[in-house]
């Protein structure tokens, strides 16, 4: 007897084996009753007949039903193959039908891709969702997509290093979620943004190449393809220039792309470099979508853009920077920097790569100079530098290597690469696009007590 998957079970004819599954369709053809039962891994047919002790059980049987089958693998008649699935070949002669749990009547149709489905409706039935063919290939793929980065930067001598999700709120950006402390009345953590100060802090401590999968955490305005809480792949390298980290970034993706998505073609190698004057004179948008047909769905049009502006005008008439205030100015502007001259025409060594219009990743080499860090966040206005980045100021200060790295939105880049129209479509309990989750009922109203441990009250 053996228990397995049922893609596992496509070369055992004539073996007895044990499958656990769903339910996925019901069919009676005159007195015999053919089940499609799915797994993770794919859909078999088991067929039932009047002679079969389970028979009557199989009757009662119902879409979404969890099951266990002990049963014959045997080769189908020649003209009832089916060519459209893996195990399409074989089919189950049960000798044994256990069932471990009935379901109610699901809430939408899971035999179909889901788009005609509406989004609350599948969000909030998320765990119902995520069984259909479609949305099950994409966790998957994923996981493999993952895995395969893990592996490649571990054979470029990275290390993966996790960072904290309970940090410190620092102007830097978009608006921190905040999280009150119990122990400490009246002060409070953020999560990350990003683990921008934390990954550089990393390079200080002589870690040297690291990544991670990050999760990060932004509570900006809704947007339709945007998401409060999303996943980066991070790294930063130590003793890098810029193209040390450009190329790296550029073999790693191009590698994923050979391994995962042979069926895709990357229309330029190496990918174009454009400056940030180029791209917004030529395309007015510094994401660019270069691809020579727009309906090819397999075409990937990567693109770098380079050399953007350090600074630009806020409404008050004062700075503030375009990407990161932690990137270094081009080399021939760190003088202009340091004098506080010419901040409008300051380059940064910020780099963003785009694929067919979006951009999917962006990073820069650090400033890895105290003085340096200190004039940016001056200009930009910082109030209290000392309060808000004194640890990375110190930090700098006790011997930090020049370095630099990169952050790539690792949901985009993976609705990209599987033609979904937005990235919920690859995250497995993403948020609605007005920041709500549905299936838990969240955000939601927490109790008196605990509000009163924290040491806060509710003003309407």
């Amino acid at each position: 007897m053996k228990e397995l998957s049922i893609l596992e079970t496509k070369d055992l004819i004539g073996e007895k084996i044990d499958l656990y599954g769903w339910v996925a369709n019901r069919r009676d053809h005159g007195k015999i009753i053919f089940i499609d039962l799915r797994d993770r891994t794919g859909v078999i047919q088991v067929v039932f007949t009047p002679s079969q002790k389970d028979y009557e059980q199989a009757a009662k049987l119902r879409s979404e039903w969890v099951v266990r089958i002990h049963g014959l693998v045997r080769g189908r008649p020649e003209n009832m193959v089916n060519p459209e699935i893996a195990t399409g070949k074989i089919e189950i002669e049960p000798i044994e039908l256990e069932i471990l749990n009935e379901a109610s009547t699901p809430p939408f149709p899971l035999d179909t891709d889901g788009y005609e489905v509406g989004d609350e409706n599948r969000m909030q039935y998320r765990y119902i969702d995520l069984r259909r063919d479609r949305l099950a290939r994409n966790m998957a793929m994923r996981h493999n997509v993952q895995q395969f980065i893990r592996t490649w930067l571990s054979n470029w001598q990275f290390i993966e290093v996790e960072t904290p999700i309970l940090t410190k709120s620092t102007p830097e950006g978009a608006r921190d979620y905040v999280v009150p402390s119990r122990l400490y009345a009246g002060k409070f953590y953020a999560l990350p943004q990003s683990p921008q100060q934390y990954k550089q802090l990393l390079m200080v401590a002589g870690i040297e190449r690291y990544f991670q999968f990050a999760r990060c955490f932004r509570d900006e305005d809704t947007r339709g393809d945007r998401q409060p809480e999303f996943t980066q792949l991070d790294l930063e390298m130590s003793f890098v220039e810029r193209e040390d980290v450009m190329t790296l970034n550029e073999r790693l993706l191009i590698d994923l792309i050979k391994e995962h998505y042979p069926e895709k073609k990357i229309q330029e190698v190496p990918f174009p470099r454009l400056t940030h004057k180029e791209v917004m004179d030529k395309y007015q948008t510094d994401r660019p979508d270069l691809r020579k047909d727009k309906d090819d769905s397999n075409l990937l049009a990567f693109c770098w853009v380079i050399d953007f502006p350090f600074f630009e005008k806020k409404d008050n008439d004062g700075w503030t920077f375009t990407h990161n205030p932690f990137s270094a100015p081009k080399p021939e502007f760190l003088e202009d920097l340091l004098n506080g001259k010419n901040i409008g025409e300051i380059l940064t060594s910020q780099y963003d790569i785009v694929l067919n219009g979006t951009e999917i990743g962006g990073g820069s080499i650090r400033s890895h100079e105290s003085r340096v860090l200190r004039k940016v966040f001056q200009l930009i206005g910082v109030q209290d530098i000392n309060e808000n980045f004194g640890h990375m100021l110190r930090a700098l200060d006790s011997g930090a290597p020049p370095h630099g790295g990169i952050a790539w939105g690792f949901d985009r880049l993976m609705s990209l690469l599987h033609n979904e129209p937005n990235i919920r479509e690859v995250i497995a309990f993403p948020k609605t696009g007005d920041a709500r989750d549905l299936m838990m009922e969240s955000p939601s109203p927490i109790d008196l007590k605990q509000l009163k441990e924290l040491g806060l009250e509710i003003k309407k």
